[in-house]
C-alpha cells in the first residue's frame, strides 16, 4: 500500500512539474519595446510585495486610508500609494509627474491625456481625436499597441467610456497562436491585491496611461496639454507662431497657424492638427533641425 502511494505521489509530482514546463513554454514573454526605467522596476516590486494583501471589515484598506477614505473602492488608491512608496525608496519625484495621484473615477485617465500619455484601445478619445503610433501612418487598431511594463490600465465594466477599474501592467505574453495576453497586479479584486489577465482585446480595456510617450494624436481649437505643446513648439520653430504664445493651449493663434501650415503644404487648411498635416509638419521640423546650425553639436577632437 505505501509503494502504491509513493508511486502516486511521485506521479502527481512529475505531473505538476510536466504542466508547469508545459505552460512556461506556452507563455512567451513578450520583450519590452522601450528601456525599463529604474523607477518602474521599483514601482513594481512595490506592488508585488503587496500581493496576497485582503482588505478589512467593511472594506477598510490601508491604501484608502493614505489616500483620505479608508473604505473607498479601492484599485487606484492602491496604485498610487505603491507610486508613494516607491518615490519614497528612490528619493524621486513620481505621483504627478510620471503617474497621476487621484481616486475620483476618469480623473487618472484625464491625467494621462493632458500629460501626452494616453492611448487608447481602439477609436477617438473624447474630445480630442484619433490617435496613431508615432512612426507609423495609419489610425490605431485594438492591438497595435502592446502595454509596457509601469503602464496603467483602464477599464470599464459597462457600455459607457467611464473608468471603473485600473490595473498596472506587470508584464505582456504571446501564445504560440499569435494572442497576447497582458499580466497585471490590481487591487480590490475583488477584495484583495492579486495578479489578473486579461486578453490584449478585451472589450473591458479602454485604454493605456504609458509610461513612454508613443503615440500622437488628432488636435483641435479647445483641446489643451502636453501635446498641444509639443505642436505649438514645431509651429514655433517654423515661424508659423510666435514662440510667446506656445502655453499647451489650442486657441485662435495655434488655430491660425495650423492653417497657414496647411494652405502652404496642400492640406485642406481646416485648423484640425490631424494624421497627414502633423507628419508634414513632422517632416518639415526635422528638415530644419538638420540644417540648422544654431543645434549643431561640436565635437572636440582632441
Amino acid at each position: 500500500m505505501r509503494n502504491h502511494l509513493r508511486k502516486a505521489g511521485c506521479l502527481c509530482c512529475l505531473l505538476a512539474v510536466l504542466c508547469f514546463f508545459r505552460a512556461a513554454a506556452e507563455e512567451n514573454v513578450i520583450s519590452p519595446l522601450y528601456p525599463v526605467p529604474d523607477y518602474v522596476s521599483c514601482l513594481l516590486d512595490v506592488a508585488r510585495e503587496e500581493i496576497g494583501y485582503t482588505e478589512g471589515e467593511h472594506g477598510r484598506t490601508k491604501y484608502g486610508e493614505w489616500a483620505g477614505d479608508p473604505y473607498a473602492q479601492w484599485c487606484a488608491e492602491f496604485q498610487c500609494w505603491c507610486v508613494d512608496q516607491a518615490q519614497q525608496r528612490m528619493g524621486k519625484n513620481l505621483l504627478n509627474v510620471v503617474w497621476p495621484r487621484y481616486s475620483a473615477s476618469n480623473t487618472g485617465r484625464a491625467w494621462f491625456i493632458t500629460a501626452g500619455r494616453y492611448v487608447i484601445r481602439k477609436g477617438p478619445v473624447d474630445g480630442w481625436g484619433y490617435q496613431w503610433l508615432k512612426g507609423c501612418s495609419s489610425y490605431i487598431r485594438s492591438g497595435d499597441y502592446v502595454p509596457q511594463p509601469g503602464d496603467w490600465v483602464f477599464f470599464t465594466w459597462t457600455a459607457n467610456t467611464d473608468t471603473d477599474h485600473v490595473a498596472l501592467v506587470e508584464y505582456c505574453s504571446m501564445s504560440e497562436s499569435g494572442a497576447v495576453t497582458v499580466h497585471v497586479i490590481e487591487g480590490n479584486k475583488p477584495s484583495s491585491v492579486a495578479r489578473g489577465t486579461y486578453g490584449i482585446n478585451d472589450p473591458s480595456i479602454l485604454g493605456y496611461g504609458t509610461v513612454h510617450d508613443v503615440m500622437d494624436i488628432t488636435m483641435h481649437f479647445g483641446n489643451t496639454g502636453e501635446k498641444v505643446r509639443q505642436l505649438q513648439e514645431k509651429l514655433a520653430y517654423l515661424d508659423y507662431l510666435d514662440v510667446s504664445l506656445v502655453s499647451g493651449h489650442f486657441g485662435n493663434a495655434t488655430l491660425a497657424a495650423v492653417r497657414a501650415f496647411q494652405e502652404e503644404h496642400g492640406e485642406k487648411a481646416s485648423g484640425m492638427a490631424n494624421m497627414s498635416m502633423q507628419l508634414k509638419l513632422d517632416q518639415a521640423y526635422e528638415e530644419k533641425i538638420s540644417h540648422d546650425p544654431a543645434i549643431w553639436t561640436v565635437v572636440d577632437e582632441d
